[in-house]
């Protein structure tokens, strides 16, 4: 069977050394095939009277597959492989991302405002005038991504070292997407109480807290009390960012399907944090009828050994009392969303939903049930991955929500942003647009930050945290009584 879905992050570049023979490079290709390789860019590098050397991009589908691959490329006659360089990897070289100066300092004039002697009036003025911080430095447009490395993407308690390039990543897509300027801080403790110490520390000089990666039931005592303790945004993007995004999908595949929320049957498979922020979300929504599951099936109040998080998830989901399993909970149901691995729940379960069913098989790298496995039996399907239609992103969120929270200086982030946040999501795809596999926009569509931006500040002046309700001051002289 061929490996499923090569991906660009299993990407090599194969250089190779061939015979200056008509045809070589034809097995070359032929060999990528026949192995199942994506074959991409070719470069000439360097040409002589006997040889040709080539650069060739290939795209695989996991580590194992890209090793067949260059296997299979060195067992071709006359052919030698001078190096493999893992792309991906290559990336990450000395880190993906740096500090940059705003402004030039290529003279004393420049130096003597830009530091010392000049710096010490403008501290002076904020020390005088807090709320200047905002307005003299680079606070208002910084966000802190904050983790202690236990629960980072599918991988686990991996430690803060290795979070790292994930944090670096997060950074990149704040910049890239909503040109807000974010920190990777990895911290290497996992107690709950100096985390918190810690965020708080270092909280004066940011204007909002970005907590990723970090393990429940932990993660939810930590932004708990810091959204209590600080007066600034603070949000937990593995839980409201993928429920932010989980309800602007399932917006607009009701729509699509002609169901209400009120209406809809819902089975949720991982009631971690996100899948708790999610049911929150989609009941502040409208939708009534949740049934949460873990392992050992749906959570009701009678069932034994819950955490305390799960005991609330129980009293306040789950209105049929409903007591089987995953698979027994989707017959007849109209959504599934998958928050937990591959395999949660069958295929055949998958078949037995109600018609028109709706699918989000959220689980990264590997979806709890393939597309390809359930195609025909379901309208809408939805991943977390990049290589099928209708991918579930944070990334459509969370630069829109801190950009429109920073422009308004919200003192939080409340539910109320987060449904603003999602619904301008949906509203992006029009009613022409919207049909089956474009349910939610894609990640590089420029109009999402801005609809999601505005929506968001709205939002805070509305609820009542905003400290400010009009655009920043432009003129240097603002600093002036």
């Amino acid at each position: 069977m061929a490996p499923p879905n090569p991906s660009a992050s299993y990407s090599l570049t194969i250089r190779v050394e061939i015979p200056a023979v008509a045809g070589s490079f034809a097995k070359v290709a032929q060999a990528i095939g026949e192995a199942d390789g994506d074959l991409g860019a070719i470069d000439l590098v360097r040409v002589s009277r006997e040889t040709r050397v080539r650069d060739v991009t290939v795209s695989a589908a996991d580590s194992d597959h890209g090793q067949r691959i260059v296997d299979a490329v060195r067992a071709v006659p006359g052919v030698k492989i001078v190096n493999v360089s893992d792309r991906t990897f290559l990336m990450h070289l000395g880190g993906k991302i740096e500090v940059q100066n705003k402004v030039p300092v290529k003279t004393r004039d420049d130096l003597s405002m830009a530091y010392t002697p000049g710096v010490a009036r403008v501290c002076l003025a904020i020390a005088s005038d807090p709320d200047k911080v905002r307005a003299l430095t680079i606070k208002q447009n910084a966000v802190a991504v904050v983790t202690d490395g236990t629960a980072v993407l599918g991988l686990g308690d991996i430690g803060p070292r290795a979070a790292m390039p994930v944090m670096e990543g997060k950074a990149m897509l704040f910049k890239e997407f909503a040109g807000i300027d974010a920190w990777p801080i990895c911290l290497d403790t996992t107690d709950t109480d100096e985390i918190i110490a810690i965020v708080k520390a270092i909280a004066p000089g940011f204007g909002g807290i970005n907590l990723e990666d970090i393990a429940a039931p932990r993660c939810f005592e930590i932004e708990g009390r810091l959204r209590r303790e600080l007066d600034i945004p603070v949000f937990h993007d593995d839980q409201h960012g993928t429920a932010v995004v989980v309800l602007a999908g399932l917006l607009n595949s009701a729509k699509l399907v002609r169901k209400r929320l009120d209406e809809l049957r819902v089975v949720l498979v991982g009631v971690g944090a996100a899948g708790v922020a999610v049911s929150k979300l989609l009941m502040e929504a409208g939708v009534k009828d949740i049934v949460g599951c873990d392992r050992e099936g749906a959570l009701n109040p009678t069932k034994k050994g819950l955490t305390a998080i799960k005991k609330w998830y129980a009293r306040n989901t789950n209105p049929r009392g409903f007591e089987g399993t995953a698979d027994e909970a989707l017959e007849g149901a109209d959504v599934f969303l998958g928050l937990s691995g591959p395999g949660a729940v069958s295929v055949q379960a998958i078949r037995s939903m109600a018609d028109e069913a709706i699918v989000f098989a959220m689980a990264n790298p590997d979806p709890e049930v393939r597309p390809e496995d359930v195609e025909g039996d379901v309208r809408v399907i939805a991943t977390g991955r990049s290589d099928y239609p209708n991918q579930i992103n944070n990334v459509l969120a969370f630069p829109g929500i801190f950009r429109g929270a920073l422009a308004a200086q919200a003192t939080s982030i409340n539910e109320q942003m987060n449904l603003a946040a999602a619904r301008a999501i949906a509203a992006v795809i029009s009613e022409d647009e919207l049909f089956e596999e474009y349910v939610i926009p894609s990640v590089f569509n420029k109009a999402v930050v801005d609809a999601v931006a505005h929506a968001v500040q709205e939002a805070v002046i509305e609820t009542g945290v905003a400290q400010r309700v009009t655009a920043p001051a432009t003129d240097a002289s603002a600093i002036y009584r």
